[in-house]
């Protein structure tokens, strides 16, 4: 079965641009099957994955390029960098558009190769796993998340609101395509696959880490802080490993694109803003696993569960800007006095505030701190509150309820 991406659109255009397209994400995410889909007759598909073709493209690299000329796809090129400078001497031989589509599940060494090896001539593009758009609405095609009244109406069309107990369920199962798609599939099973798979291969690869339970650790620390702000010496401590340590190993989770640094949003107006980033696990279901959640109902009822919340609300918000090719305008607000805006869309200098709730009646004291954001912007947009109300209602004149079913 095949769930039409979101992608599929900003990939088809961007590939009568581009002589090169490298699509990242984390593993099992659909990068192969969105391209496989995509791809048609004329293209051929090769998988580094195959250890025969992984070592000719190592070592006989343009020898690889005549055996597999353009139009290829490429799968998993992290594993052969070598192929990075002849891929760029093909193309400007060539100099036509769509001639290599590459997929990569690392960033960390991948991204170094690939903008000095083919810096202007590369588009990079980012798939995380299915959105809640995806699923509910499959194949109608949204633009980036913006929380003005149109772009909200219009995202309610035609999609149900879900309930308190479908939110929770989706939360804790996650977004990898093989959970959503087959919901027979053993949930802790695949998890557990998951992270070993990506213990021994991805992490191995990315850093020398001796100690592969220590990472481990490193790894369920940093679920268990999802939607806090970055505290690295916590986390360090967690793992019984040193600071530097764990700053080298959260960038390993980064490049992965397992994590999400949501940045403050800075002004040089005032100096009362805290600097440090929030994380966010970008695959809730991945992040009830290690914190060892056993079902929808413990998590819904559970210390974690208004963290879990804004953590879906902002990588469904994420995947909307990512999935639609753009870059992903987002940032929060806080203060030393501890006063918060839980997101920021910034978007030609307008200011887009937005809370998460999980609650079915927020009112007017939920948008209290909105107003601070007037030393930092001169514009401020209409935002509010995206919360578990079925429908949008307004809270004043400029902020409304936002449901959870328009993201």
């Amino acid at each position: 079965m095949y769930l039409p991406r979101t992608l599929e659109v900003f990939f088809a255009q961007a590939t009568e641009h581009f002589p090169v397209l490298l699509l990242s994400g984390p593993r099992q995410v659909g990068k192969t099957t969105l391209l496989q889909h995509l791809r048609g007759e004329e293209r051929e598909y090769v998988t580094l994955d195959d250890p025969l073709l992984r070592q000719m493209a190592k070592d006989e690299p343009a020898l690889f390029l005549q055996r597999f000329p353009a139009p290829v796809l490429i799968d998993e090129i992290q594993y052969a960098p070598e192929l990075l400078p002849h891929i760029k001497i093909a193309v400007d031989r060539q100099r036509e558009a769509g001639m290599f589509w590459l997929t990569g599940s690392q960033q960390f060494h991948l991204m170094k190769g690939v903008t000095e090896s083919l810096a202007g001539r590369v588009g990079v593009v980012h798939l995380l796993g299915l959105s809640h758009r995806e699923i509910a609405a499959p194949g109608e095609h949204f633009p980036p998340f913006l929380p003005t009244h149109e772009n909200l109406l219009k995202r309610l069309e035609g999609v149900e609101s879900p309930d308190l107990r479908t939110v929770y369920q989706r939360i804790w199962r996650g977004s990898f395509p093989a959970l959503v798609l087959q919901p027979s599939m053993d949930r802790d099973l695949f998890y557990g696959s998951y992270v070993q798979t990506y213990l021994q291969r991805d992490v191995r690869d990315l850093a020398n880490v001796g100690n592969e339970l220590s990472f481990l650790r490193f790894l369920r620390a940093a679920a268990a802080r999802t939607g806090q702000l970055l505290n690295l010496a916590e986390m360090a401590r967690d793992a019984d490993v040193s600071p530097n340590t764990a700053k080298h190993w959260l960038s390993i989770l980064q490049a992965s694109e397992l994590v999400y640094l949501l940045e403050p949003y800075f002004s040089n107006v005032t100096k009362r803003l805290v600097k440090r980033p929030k994380l966010y696990f970008l695959d809730t279901g991945l992040g009830a696993y290690l914190t060892e959640w056993s079902s929808p109902e413990t998590l819904e009822a559970g210390a974690m569960s208004g963290a879990m919340l804004e953590t879906w609300i902002v990588s469904e918000i994420l995947k909307s800007y990512w999935h639609n090719g753009r870059r992903a305008p987002l940032y929060f607000y806080r203060d030393k006095d501890q006063k918060e805006v839980d997101l920021l869309i910034v978007k030609d200098n307008v200011v887009y505030p937005l809370e998460c709730k999980k609650s079915a009646a927020p009112d007017r004291r939920n948008v209290k701190h909105f107003s601070l954001l007037e030393k930092l912007s001169p514009s401020i947009g209409p935002g509010g509150v995206v919360c578990l109300v079925d429908r949008l209602l307004p809270i004043n004149e400029k902020y409304q309820l936002i449901p959870l079913s328009t993201l």
